[in-house]
């Protein structure tokens, strides 16, 4: 198409603007477009205050209710205008409304990518700088393509690309298939994250299923999702699916042979997800690490420590070697303090003692009380053991022990209940000058002793 042409297509769409402007139904056309936005507006915000008050929850029934009503008022609207462009074309121009349905599905195309790369990849949290970027740069493409086709420019545009090869061995392929490839590989997969987002989210609200199902669920549709995307895009572009096979079976070699522990993670993270052994909020000891599970994924399981230090273990590791998992049945945790006392104490008002002690701390069950047991006899005193149970392992452990030693050591003190320490005999033996062997006593400068 030569620049004469392009000119002349351009100055037909201004000459049928001012034939419009200089008719009398431009003031219908224009009263139809406020109109039809209006009503996109309005339908859109009844929509959203109707699913309110009926107190809706599902995801697919509140599509509309929040952000996606940013881009239901534009997608409206333009039904509106295309209905009223085919209503009003029987009896006046419409160019008007002609030109204002490239520009208005525009806008809305953009909202409606808006929408999905947010949902995507900012789900309950800010966009990245690059995701910011990526929407400037996605709004200016769509703005400069709407141009072209408003200015007749776009078929000529589509020529240039057919015409600009690249050779690639025995083949070219023009600048506009590699385009199309590009955008469909891309559209296919962002539609497929949407979709596997949405999914995740309506399956993590589940609360009939079991959280490592709900998990294994969702990150199963995703790889579905994903890969049946991609060999759809594949499709599109033209490529021969069969020819992948060959490339399969190399892969399946090369994951085989070097990636052993990686392939080997991940199907540990599956095991772990459907056999429910783990599961998150879980408080657990792997290896030298305590903490509470605060994400499993696919390769590797975190493990949040009560100091805040997060541990990264690979799923592997979870299923070759032992795990305590403190919550797997119930949540229920027995903890212990050991104190001595003297051997002319009062024991069985001593036991008594510390379990009234003990009981007085919050974080400790009532219903199942603490229990103080004598252990055995020292060579100091009498060992005993208070047991108490608590239902908030991921809240800690020694700060519960601590308070339960410092109420026994203030309720022993109130009551006069003799801590004895530790004693110990050292004997010397040496030699005469005469050969006799003399045999002293000393006693450790740490040893107390009513003897003494």
């Amino acid at each position: 198409m030569s620049d004469s042409t392009n000119v002349h297509l351009l100055s037909s769409i201004l000459t049928d603007f001012w034939s419009d402007l200089s008719a009398p139904g431009v003031d219908w056309q224009i009263g139809t477009l406020v109109l039809c936005m209006l009503l996109g507006w309005l339908a859109s915000r009844g929509l959203r205050t109707a699913l309110r008050e009926r107190k809706v929850n599902t995801r697919v029934m509140r599509l509309g209710v929040e952000s996606f009503s940013r881009v239901l008022s534009p997608l409206l609207a333009l039904l509106f205008i295309a209905c009223a462009r085919l209503v009003l074309a029987k009896y006046h121009h419409v160019n008007l409304l002609r030109l204002a349905i490239p520009l208005v599905a525009s806008f809305a195309l953009i909202r409606l990518a808006f929408y999905i790369l947010r949902r995507i990849f900012a789900r309950g949290g800010q966009a990245g700088t690059l995701l910011l970027l990526f929407e400037k740069i996605f709004a200016i493409v769509v703005w400069v393509g709407v141009a072209l086709y408003i200015t007749g420019l776009w078929p000529v545009l589509l020529d240039l690309m057919e015409e600009i090869v690249f050779p690639m061995g025995r083949y070219k392929i023009s600048l506009l298939a590699i385009t199309q490839a590009v955008c469909s590989v891309g559209v296919t997969l962002v539609l497929a994250l949407w979709l596997g987002a949405l999914l995740e989210e309506r399956v993590m609200q589940l609360s009939s299923m079991h959280s490592s199902l709900r998990t294994v669920v969702a990150r199963l549709a995703r790889a579905v999702l994903i890969l049946v995307a991609v060999l759809l895009s594949l499709s599109l572009v033209g490529i021969d699916l069969t020819v992948l096979s060959v490339f399969g079976g190399a892969l399946g070699v090369g994951i085989g042979l070097g990636l052993q522990k990686i392939i080997s993670s991940y199907v540990s993270g599956f095991v772990i997800l459907l056999e429910r052994s783990l599961a998150i909020g879980d408080m657990v000891t792997v290896d030298k690490y305590y903490g509470r599970v605060t994400r499993i994924n696919t390769r590797y399981t975190v493990i949040r420590s009560l100091d805040g230090i997060e541990t990264v273990v690979p799923n592997d590791m979870l299923i070759s070697g032992p795990v305590q998992n403190y919550s797997l049945s119930d949540r229920v945790l027995r903890l212990a303090s050991h104190v001595t006392i003297a051997y002319d104490s009062d024991l069985e008002a001593v036991l008594k003692l510390l379990e009234e002690a003990v009981a007085t701390i919050d974080r400790i069950s009532k219903e199942l009380p603490p229990q103080a047991v004598l252990l055995k006899f020292g060579p100091d005193g009498l060992e005993l053991e208070i047991g108490f149970w608590i239902t908030d392992p991921e809240n800690g452990r020694a700060n519960v022990v601590s308070d339960a030693n410092r109420v026994i050591w203030r309720a022993l003190k109130a009551n006069k209940v003799q801590v004895p320490f530790a004693q110990r005999e050292v004997r010397i033996v040496q030699a005469g000058t005469s050969g006799e062997i003399a045999d002293t006593k000393i006693m450790a400068p740490f040893a107390t002793s009513e003897k003494q």
